[in-house]
Formats: structure tokens, sequence, C-alpha cells
């Protein structure tokens, strides 16, 4: 029974609730080591010795170096770094003097180094009492924080060699040699000051807060790729590019594979840039200052919204920075070609007014001045060789390829070959991406029309089974492709002896639309509609497929090759629907109508002992056989023709052959028969005797 007593505001209150309630007096503050409070400075290195074991030397000023790796302890730390090789700089009147930090590491620029130092420094600020053992946990843990910042701008001294007076010697001697015409106006106007942008600190967090989001999304698609690399400091990513119209795009671009996207520290405050690789720097260069523009005005798209439009209207791009860049050589040769008309007769009604002399008695030598501008112009042969196309110039638009233009081949085989396979009323719900991990089909052999189960093919792996009817040998390559709401296409199939007929159980691998997580393999058929929870932010989601189609393209690969050499068929002279000779029967089996094609070497025997007789090897199994009354060939029957129903054993349950399946009733045996009356009175016929 549990007590009441009253409380000062009138209500009750249990025993439990009194005892479950210490009083504050009884609270006490964690209890000191005696050596930590004795000599706190030896106690807190005594703890970092235990801990991590570091290189101790002599510091100046008498401090103590300690050197150490830091390992991160987050298993999700982004950035590709082992350890953080920390120095740290232990003063003689610790902890009346503040401890240092120095980060070592030469795979880390400088820069960050200095936002790792400086974050030190913000901690043993805010934390005046922790110990030095604490003060590195802390910046384990903020360690992602304090890498994501804006490099500190760092200086590089170089060697400069004063040149100044010789360049102003040499000018000098060339102006007293040439003396140029050149007009005032033709001076280049001085550069005006742009300054930088300024962002306040909330733009930057809410940057890159949105940056860290989708350079995740990007590493959980793009991370499983062959060529996916990325830089220790998480700014470059190598991914690989597939041009939807390879063939349409420049012969410098026609060779790229891949690219270098170059992502920012406070992206999208920052343009986005990329840098083609295994691509003519003439033609790529345009292209990344064109892709560059465009993804300034794009803000709203994502890192994979912006990869998806490059790889598909990556021709183009390069058509309309073609355009750009023959416009922009036109209007300065154009300009150049002015100034010269400008300035050609100036300088010629100058040498009249000054040397009225005939022009015959003139010298031969004449200097021409050359106008600064030339210097920054393609040449005139570059611009009158190069053609320009009046669809290149408009912009946003589809430029389409004529007849009289020569396109030169692609350099990848198109992968659209074989049977394609799509699912055009798939359903998804909270999915991203789908993709068929594993995958079973039902094929229908082109020899026999039978239809056969193949299961388990994988990405790009043939599979090769037999025909259970006839045996002949059928291969099948599964090539998948990501199913999206925007593209309903599964893969491709190369199919090699048989047809497709039906979808099987498949395994399906969905990706969470919210955090890009793939989930694990799930069953699915046609029709079926499977719901699952992501693993990762636990979000529902849903796909079916409520039909499955094929579209044959082109044809599949060759048969495979057969092991050794093709027998030969003998050639029997048969006709369909008459008899064989003595009906197929033979000396040895006189009630057998067939003969037999034996598995061992393909050849047609009557019987097993004409097969031994005839052959030099040991009859096998036989698992066709050709009927005796209509000389039909089929798979092997027990009794009677699959053709014309006639009993291949005689009188149909009257034989005595055929391994016993025959009857042994004297009743009903044959009068011929002469074990009808074998044996009978046999044994008292001998007592008698």
């Amino acid at each position: 029974m549990i007590s009441l007593k009253k409380q000062p505001d009138g209500s009750p209150q249990t025993r439990k609730q009194a005892v479950a309630e210490p009083s504050s007096s009884r609270i006490v503050p964690k209890p000191v080591p005696q050596s930590q409070t004795q000599d706190p400075r030896r106690y807190q290195i005594e703890q970092l010795r235990r801990r991590y074991s570091p290189k101790e030397s002599n510091a100046p000023n008498g401090a103590m170096s300690l050197v150490f790796k830091l390992a991160p302890s987050d298993p999700d730390f982004p950035f590709e770094l082992d350890h953080l090789q920390c120095d740290i700089r232990v003063p003689s009147e610790y902890p009346e003097e503040r401890p240092a930090l120095f980060v070592k590491n030469k795979d880390i620029p400088r820069g960050f180094g200095i936002n790792i130092e400086r974050g030190w420094d913000k901690l043993v600020d805010e934390r005046p009492g922790a110990t030095l053992l604490a003060l590195t946990r802390e910046l384990d843990k903020n360690l992602e924080m304090f890498l994501s910042e804006q490099k500190v701008e760092t200086v590089k001294l170089v060697n400069f060699k004063d040149t100044r007076h010789v360049e102003a010697e040499a000018a000098k001697a060339e102006k007293a040699a040439v003396e140029p015409t050149e007009p005032a106006e033709l001076t280049p106007a001085p550069r005006t000051y742009v300054p930088e942008p300024s962002y306040t600190k909330e733009q930057i967090a809410a940057a890159k807060a949105r940056r860290a989001t989708e350079v995740r999304q990007l590493e959980s698609r793009m991370g499983r790729m062959p060529m996916y690399r990325r830089s220790p400091d998480g700014i470059v990513y190598t991914l690989s590019i597939e041009p939807k119209r390879r063939s349409e795009l420049p012969p410098g671009l026609q060779t790229v594979q891949s690219l270098h996207l170059i992502i920012p520290l406070i992206y999208p405050l920052q343009n986005l840039r990329i840098q083609l690789n295994e691509a003519d720097p003439k033609d790529a260069e345009p292209l990344e200052d064109l892709f560059s523009e465009k993804a300034a005005e794009q803000q709203q798209m994502t890192l994979m919204s912006h990869l998806n439009y490059l790889a598909q209207n990556i021709h183009k791009l390069a058509k309309q920075s073609q355009a750009q860049v023959q416009a922009q050589a036109q209007a300065q040769a154009a300009k150049a070609e002015a100034l010269r008309a400008t300035i050609e007769p100036k300088g010629a009604d100058e040498g009249n007014a000054g040397n009225p002399t005939p022009s015959e008695e003139k010298s031969h030598i004449q200097v021409i001045p050359r106008p600064p501008e030339w210097s920054l112009v393609y040449g005139e042969d570059e611009s009158s060789d190069e053609g320009t196309d009046p669809e290149d110039g408009d912009e946003g638009g589809v430029a389409l390829d004529t007849g009289g233009t020569e396109t030169a081949p692609a350099v990848a085989d198109t992968p659209e070959r074989g049977t394609m396979m799509s699912f055009p009323s798939i359903e998804l719900h909270g999915i991203e991406l789908i993709q068929i991990s594993i995958l079973s089909l039902s094929v229908k052999c082109e020899r026999c029309r039978t239809v056969n189960d193949v299961g388990g093919l994988k990405p790009d792996v043939e599979k090769t089974v037999s025909c259970n009817k006839c045996a002949t040998s059928l291969a099948v390559t599964f090539r998948p492709q990501l199913v999206h709401e925007h593209s309903s296409r599964a893969g491709f199939l190369d199919l090699s002896g048989c047809k497709v007929a039906d979808m099987l159980p498949s395994t399906f691998v969905p990706t969470c639309a919210r955090c890009s997580t793939p989930s694990l393999g799930l069953v699915s058929v046609r029709g079926d509609a499977v719901t699952n929870v992501c693993r990762d932010c636990h979000a529902k989601f849903t796909f079916k497929i409520p039909e499955a189609k094929f579209l044959f393209i082109t044809p599949g690969s060759l048969p495979p090759p057969t092991t050794g050499p093709r027998r030969k068929q003998d050639k029997l002279g048969l006709h369909a629907g008459d008899p064989l000779p003595g009906k197929g029967a033979c000396q040895h089996y006189r009630k057998s109508y067939r003969w037999f094609r034996f598995s061992c070497c393909s050849r047609v025997h009557a019987c097993d002992k004409c097969h031994d007789d005839a052959e030099d090897h040991v009859n096998e199994w036989a698992n066709r056989m050709i009927c005796g009354w209509c000389s039909r060939e089929q798979n092997y029957a027990v009794e009677a023709c699959g053709f014309c129903g006639r009993s291949v054993i005689g009188r149909k349950g009257k034989g005595f052959w055929e391994g016993g399946r025959g009857t042994r009733d004297q009743r009903t045996m044959s009068r011929k028969d002469p074990r009808k009356h074998k044996r009978i009175g046999g044994s008292q016929a001998a007592k008698k005797e």
C-alpha cells in the first residue's frame, strides 16, 4: 500500500515520487584526481601519451611538442583523409598559457590547414577548463566542419628579377626606329574594376548545406561507375559521360569518355565548371565556357540535372559554341579590315604631302605599323576557311543535320541492338531510379517452338542453356539500363537460337527518391505491386509493372559453337507414311516394330545387339526412335507411336519383351508363345520319376 501526503499546493504526493526526486544538497561534482590538481600539465600530457603515443620533442620557449596521427572517427566522413598529422605545442606555463596546434599534412592545402588551426583556437577559447584530450576529441568531432569552410588565401613567395629598365630601353629604340601613326582613339580603354561579390553567413551556410546534399546524391548515383574519382579536397570529381548523339559531335569531341566536374566550396554561389577529357582543347574549351554560362543561368537545377542535361544536349552545345567562336572571329576580322582601310589612305596622304617626288623614285621598302587589335583575332585564312551554318546561330534550338554535311562515324557502337525490353506503364511512387539486377525469362526455341525457362541472368554475363525438347543451344545476354519517370527502357537482350516469350519473377533494385539510397533486391513479376521502406531514411516506396514489352531491333549474337566436330547424319532414304523394312523388327526382337537412334553415336539401329554388332563401342541409351509403321522419327515412347498411334511392341499388353513390361499370365498368353506351357508340371514329373 502506498501512503499519500499533502504537498504545499494541496495535491497528494506518493512516497515513490518523494524518493525519486533527490535533494540538491546531495548532488556533488565529479571528483578530480589528486595528480591533476597538483600538476595539471603533466597529468594531461600523460593522457595524450596513453591515448595516441605521440613523438615528443622540445619546442622553442620551453614548450613541449607532441606529434601524433588523429584518424577521423566519423564513419560517414566525406573527405579522403586517412589521418590528421597533429603537432600540439604545450607551453611550460600551461594551463595559464593556451596550447597551439600545427597541421603537418603535406596532402592538405595550406589554406585548409589554417582553417583547422583556427578551429582549434576557437575550441580552446570556448572551453577554458577542458583538458588536452577533451580538446582533441572535440577537434575530431568538428573536423568535417573545419574542412568544409572556404579555403584561406595564402601567398607564395617567388624570385623576381627586375627587367623593366631593359624593356623600357627596347621600347624607346623600337619607337625611334618605327614611328607608328596610330590615332588616339585606337588605344584600348582601361579595364573597369569589378569588385568580388560578398555573401552573408546565412547565404554561405545555405549554399554549403545544398552542396552537401547534392554531392551526396551525386556520389550515391555515380560512385559505382568505373571512372569515378574524387580529389582529396572534395572539389574535383572525375565522372564518365556517354553523349546521346556522339556522331553529331565535332571530330575533336567524338572521343570524349569522361569529364572533370569542378564544384566550388560555396556552390551554387560560385559557378559550376567542367573539363572534358580525351578531347581536342580547341573544340572543348568553348563548350566548357558555354556550359558554365548555362549552369549559372539555371541555378535551381541540381548537379545530377546538369550532368543529364550535358549528356543529352552536348551536340547542341557544341554547335552553339562553334557558332559563337565563328561569329566573334568574323566580327574581329571585320573590325581589323575597317581599321586597315582607315589607316592606309591616311598614310598615303601624309607620304604625298611630305615627299612630292614621282612614285617611280620612291623606295620599295614601306613600313606599316601593326595595330594592337590584330594580335587578338584569328587570321583571315582561318576565318574564311571555316564555313558557318545559319542554323547554328539559333540559341536554344535543335540543330538539324543537313543532307550535304558529312558526319564522322561514331567511335563506340550504339548499344541499341538485340531485343529491347521496356515497361511502358510502370508506376513509381517514392522511387527515382530502378534497375533489374537478376532477370528471369521464358524463351521460345526457334527450332521446335518449345518454351524454356532461363533464370539468373546477371548484367553483361552470357548464359547458355539447352532446349528441353530438341537440345538446341540457347544463349541469352542481358544489358540493363536505369528506369525512371522519363524512361521506361529496362535494357537490351542479345538472344541466340530463341525469342523472348515473357518475363518471369525477377529481382529489382529501387533507389529512394528522398535520400538516393539503393534498396536491397526485391522480387517482383508483371502485374504485381511491391511496397517497402527505405533502410536509410525509412521512407515508404512502391513500384508496379503492369506489362512488359519486347521489341526486336537487330539480330542477336551468333549461336554458341558446339563442342567438337559435328557428326554427319546418316541418310536412311525413308519416306514418311511408308513402313520400315520388316516393319522395324530384327532377328533379335521380332515383335519390336521400330528402330532406335542411339545417343552415343547418333546412328540408327534396330536394337542394342544390332548396334553392338555394327559399331566398335558399347551402346548407350537411345533417346529417339523411328516408328516401323510410318517411318517418322520422334522422341522415345514406350508403347505407341506419337504420329500414327500404332503399337510398336506388338499387341498392346500381350507381349513379353520390353524389359518385363508385357504379360506373364499364362491364361492371357498366346498359345504360340513358348513360355505359356513352360515349367508346368515339371517338379511333379521329376518327383514321380
